[in-house]
Parts: structure tokens; sequence; C-alpha cells
């Protein structure tokens, strides 16, 4: 009985030299959003360094559907062998308490490779025509108007969602959803004054904002992004205590090899490391924080409890 316990415990010969010659062919990266959001903008400035590193390509698939639900449901179904790994944002723990009919656990289902890295914060943009000048403004006018002033709503439990329904809790108004399959999409209506306003990440707003198609009233970060430094935070606005910043992390299916998912997060690690990336990164309005996979496990097993108790308080399942 102990000759067969102690055999159970050692590693199998074909799975050991699979580990071993990994990757030994193209790896992807599932996106569960449409291209051109903030996701794809991040990844398409880490991905040669990723490649480099790991001695094969690395190319993106969106799966955009169900406001993120149907790519990371497909890559929670796909075998634990490290070629196919899941990357998005705080959505990934935000959408599940918001839909009934989630088929994967966002903490259980995956393992947890690395923390990318975190924006400053949502920017607050509306059209340029409302008439609201900051956010007291735009609040006076949800509150004269109540269901009239509509926000796009890239999904529920998206960055675009949480902290507009988090804003109509704070200051008692009621502002109506408009759902849109993804940002562009969003920000393109947006741009038509077909909707009243967004909450979007600073990078996306902040073209807009210089070019004068949008007027950015806040961020929701804790403190003001130098790539748009005269937007004042939700605090100093007037909403203390309201902050929503975005994150973006990378996954693979759970029961990933530990060797591979350790070689994965290395890779993330130094690329996020070099200054040039490190500056791209901050002109996108974005800071590189590559966690180890177990510090990023924890992080993420927090954020799912956070992000269970808001979806309690403003109305999900």
């Amino acid at each position: 009985m102990r000759r067969r316990a102690l055999l159970a415990l050692m590693p199998l010969p074909g799975l050991a030299r699979a580990e071993a010659a990994w990757p030994d062919r193209p790896l992807r990266i599932v996106v569960p959003s449409p291209p051109g959001g903030p996701p794809d903008l991040l990844l398409r400035i880490i991905l040669p360094g990723l490649a480099a590193r790991l001695g094969q390509p690395v190319v993106i698939e969106n799966r955009a559907g169900g406001g993120g639900l149907v790519g990371t449901a497909y890559v929670a179904r796909l075998p634990a062998d490290g070629y196919t790994w899941l990357s998005t944002t705080a959505s990934h723990v935000n959408i599940p308490p918001f839909n009934e009919n989630v088929s994967y656990d966002p903490v259980r289902d995956f393992a947890h490779v690395t923390l990318i890295a975190q924006n400053f914060g949502q920017a607050l943009i509306v059209r340029p025509d409302l008439p609201a000048a900051d956010l007291p403004g735009l609040i006076a006018l949800a509150r004269a108007e109540p269901g009239r002033l509509t926000y796009v709503n890239a999904g529920n439990g998206t960055a675009s969602h949480i902290p507009a329904e988090m804003l109509k809790t704070a200051t008692g108004t009621d502002l109506l959803s408009v759902p849109y399959r993804g940002v562009a999409e969003g920000m393109t209506d947006l741009l038509g004054g077909r909707v009243d306003l967004f909450f979007v990440g600073t990078q996306i707003a902040r073209e807009h904002v210089e070019a004068g198609r949008v007027r950015a009233l806040a961020i929701t970060g804790p403190r003001r992004w130098p790539g748009l430094p005269t937007v004042p935070t939700m605090a100093e606005a007037g909403l203390p205590g309201f902050e929503v910043v975005n994150w973006f992390g990378l996954w693979l299916p759970a029961g990933a090899p530990g060797a591979i998912i350790a070689r994965v997060q290395t890779a993330v690690a130094a690329a996020v490391a070099e200054p040039e990336i490190r500056a791209q990164f901050e002109r996108q309005g974005l800071e590189g924080i590559a966690l180890p996979p177990e510090a990023f496990a924890r992080f993420v097993a927090e954020q799912s409890a956070i992000a269970q108790a808001i979806g309690r308080r403003i109305g999900g399942k």
C-alpha cells in the first residue's frame, strides 16, 4: 500500500516530458470582448516581449458575447495544457453576480497566473452638448429629470456598468442603462449623441476629450491621472469615498501545471518591468503590476467577494 501511494505521487513520465517541451507551438490569448477595447490595447504592448521570452508566437483571439461570459466560459472548458490563456479585466469577477446563468466560477475554475496592470480609474465622460458642466451639474440634471439620462453599459458587471450603478446609489438618481456589445460600440453612440454618459478607461477617453468630442467630469480613481490633470477625482468633485479602479489579469484553465503557470508569470513580469513598456503603460493610463500567482489568487478571491457584495447592493442575482 505504501509503495502504491508513493508511486501515485510521482509525476507521469509523459506529462513531465510535455511540460518540459512546453511551448512547442503557438500560444493564444482569448480576450472575451470585441477588438479595440482596453485588454487589446494592453496586450499588444507586451505581446512582442512575451513571444520573445517564450519562444513562440502569441496571438490574440477575441471571443465577445454576454459581456465577457462567452469567451471566459470557453477557456474554462479547455484542456489545461497552457496553450490557451484568458486575459480580461475586473469584469472577470464583476460579471457573475449580475448574471443568473454563469457556467463557471471565476475563482475555482481558473488557474490564476498574474495581475498585469491596473488603471487610474474610469473617466466619467458626457456628450459635449449635455447641459452639465461638472459632476454636481450632472447630478442635478439627473434629479430634475429622473430616468431621462442614459449611460453606456458595455455589459453587466463591466467597468462601464458598476460605476454608473454606484453613482445612482450614491446620489439617489435614476439613470437609464443602454446595453452595448463593447466599449467601441458604446463610444460610437456617445460621440453620435445617442447616449448621454459613459464610464470608460482614461486612456480611451483622453483622445476624445482632447479633441473636444466629449467632456470629462471626473475620474473614479484615488488620485488624478497625469494624462488628464485638470479632471478631478469623484471625491474631489463632491462624492467622497467613490472609488473604482479597473484591473487586468491573466488566467489559464484550472489544473494547469504549476511549472507552466510560473513560466508565464515570469515572462509577463519581465515584460512589464521593461522601461519602455512601463512608459507605454503610463501613456495609456496604466500601471504595470505583475503579482505572483499565489498573491494574484488571493487578490481575485478578495475582489470576487467585493463584487458579490456590490451585486447584492445594486441589484444583481
